[in-house]
């Protein structure tokens, strides 16, 4: 397994930054130097939630009232089981009667994809390589479906997948077997164009022999918005009366997404008040996308807007516990190997550092995995829950409770910050008020610590 310093657990290579870094600033990035680690320690499998497998206050990534009345009704109550998922397929070995499909319901192949959410009205390349997913899309191109389910993995269960997943359906394929060597079959452009409740898998043996791809039963829900554009064709809109007031009321904010744009506008506020490095832009707070359906008005884009702000928050915070054993390494190469600036190299080997700095780099991979790993798994279990949502009011609702709770961690920060600012004015002013009895003079030590003080609570978060 090879490990670099700008992800030193193997987790975050799985980490996928979605394109929306436009609409938030970041902080900048510094020129660091990779470590490249052999047979490093597996990332922790297990991540203790307490009895209910709940998120502890020091893994939160959100921030929510503690003294809510039900706090089962916060979405992310039971932890991993707060999402809804299919029984394992291990150990169960019979093929389902695919005579008794229930209707409306579709045999779709499956592909899961790791600890990834996807979403609707998103495009991904994938690279096919596994015998048994060159079988399916084999299939989808020889039956001319061209499509099929991708469902995030148990993160704790093998065989276990989320009972809502989305719908690939493929756009573009490229065979490469002769440029990888048949390392690598197919590169594949995919456009994912709704969502699909899982009922059932059909064939789990399948799983662990790994002879061929699983398929399940599973109900399409489009989101791709052609149906209500289809619908709309067919509506009578030549009256010119009523046609110009149905056209407005349609674009008219319901409740639910005012509410949203609300508790996103104070977000915004607040993420600018604290200077934060990752925080929205002014500008995003009038363009948010809030609509039913698909679009550059959709929610669906303000839904992947959010992920990548978690992400890039993720990643700030990865960053900063790097920071101190990134000045150490530095300064290593400088000292002991007598390199000048310019001729740091952007990687080195595990084995070539002194006996400190690889006991740092083995604690930082322990540290960064115990902070970083649930954070992660919130993130995606957030994802997760806003995709299962009923409809788009309920979409509205989930993800306005998670930017309110981003808001809370916020204005407890800024309490926070308040109060221990009133404190160190209120020591400051009774040491220059003891000074000036003691010593009958000015005081410029004070001043100086004073100004010492102030630095200090100035300092960047250690979120940022």
């Amino acid at each position: 397994m090879m490990i670099t310093s700008r992800a030193l657990v193997a987790f975050l290579s799985s980490f996928a930054i979605c394109s929306h870094t436009a609409a938030f600033t970041q902080p900048s990035h510094r020129k660091t130097t990779s470590v490249v680690q052999r047979g490093g320690a597996h990332p922790m499998k297990d991540v203790i939630f307490g009895n209910k497998r709940k998120f502890g206050e020091s893994t939160r990534l959100y921030s929510f009232d503690d003294n809510d009345e039900d706090e089962d009704n916060e979405p992310l109550s039971d932890g991993v089981d707060s999402v809804s998922w299919l029984p394992s397929v291990i150990d169960d070995k019979g093929p389902s009667d695919i005579s008794s499909v229930r209707q409306g319901a579709e045999i779709l192949p499956l592909f899961p994809l790791g600890g990834i959410v996807y979403t609707p009205n998103s495009e991904h390349v994938l690279n096919i390589f596994e015998p048994r997913y060159r079988k399916m899309y084999t299939d989808i191109l020889m039956n001319g479906t061209k499509r099929f389910v991708v469902s995030m993995s148990h993160p704790e269960e093998q065989g276990r997948f989320a009972q809502t997943g989305v719908l690939f359906e493929l756009e573009d394929l490229k065979e490469v077997s002769g440029q990888t060597n048949d390392q690598i079959k197919y590169i594949c452009n995919h456009r994912v164009t709704g969502r699909v409740k899982l009922h059932r898998v059909i064939n789990p043996s399948a799983w662990e022999s790994r002879d061929t791809y699983l398929t399940v039963e599973g109900t399409i829900f489009d989101d791709t918005g052609k149906n209500k554009e289809d619908e709309k064709l067919d509506e009578d809109v030549s009256d010119d009366i009523y046609g110009p007031i149905a056209s407005a009321a349609s674009k008219a904010d319901t409740k639910e997404e005012k509410d949203l744009k609300e508790s996103f506008a104070s977000l915004v506020d607040i993420q600018h008040e604290l200077e934060e490095d990752v925080r929205f832009t002014k500008a995003s707070v009038e363009a948010l996308a809030v609509k039913d359906g698909s679009g550059e008005e959709g929610l669906w884009q303000t839904i992947r807007l959010w992920q990548a702000y978690a992400d890039q928050r993720l990643v700030a915070r990865q960053n900063e516990l790097q920071k101190d054993f990134q000045e150490k390494l530095q300064e290593f190469l400088k000292k002991d190997k007598g390199m000048q600036d310019e001729e740091l190299p952007s990687a080195i080997g595990f084995q070539d550092l002194s006996p400190a700095l690889q006991k740092e780099v083995q604690d930082l991979q322990k540290r960064m995995t115990v902070e970083l790993k649930p954070l992660i798994l919130e993130s995606t279990l957030t994802m997760q829950k806003i995709l299962e949502a009923d409809g788009h009011e309920d979409r509205c609702n989930l993800l306005r409770h998670f930017i309110d709770g981003e808001r809370k961690r916020l204005a407890a920060r800024k309490t926070l910050r308040g109060m221990f600012s009133s404190t160190a004015e209120s020591i400051t002013a009774e040491n220059i008020s003891e000074a000036e009895q003691i010593l009958d003079k000015d005081p410029p030590a004070i001043s100086t610590d004073e100004s010492s003080s102030s630095s200090l609570l100035d300092e960047p978060d250690a979120f940022q």
